[in-house]
């Protein structure tokens, strides 16, 4: 039996406890972190990020080719979201662990 590995996760908004996490802004200031500055020099998310609103929770929704355009930053964003205990979910809407 293969496991497939997700082609996106989403951090939720939201503690393991069911806590909503502070600072409410968290999402913006993680896609600020990402983000470059474009030739009309305005201010450009990275494609590997996107911010939603799921069932009412902030979440960032992370495509895992970040993971290997830039391996250091998923392992930042990784580090954040299991420092502070943050929900994960895989594409099914399923809570896992983060993944390495």
């Amino acid at each position: 039996m293969t496991t497939e590995k997700p082609v996106e996760i989403t951090i939720q908004g939201l503690t393991r406890a069911g806590k909503p996490f502070r600072p409410s802004d968290w999402v913006d200031r993680m896609c600020s972190t990402f983000a470059t500055f474009g030739e009309n020099r305005k201010l450009r998310y990275s494609p590997y990020l996107r911010p939603e609103v799921v069932n009412g929770v902030r979440c960032l929704t992370v495509d895992m080719k970040l993971k290997e355009r830039n391996p250091e930053g998923f392992e930042q964003l990784m580090h954040f979201a299991e420092e502070n205990q943050l929900n994960i979910l895989d594409e099914a809407g399923n809570s896992i662990a983060v993944p390495a």
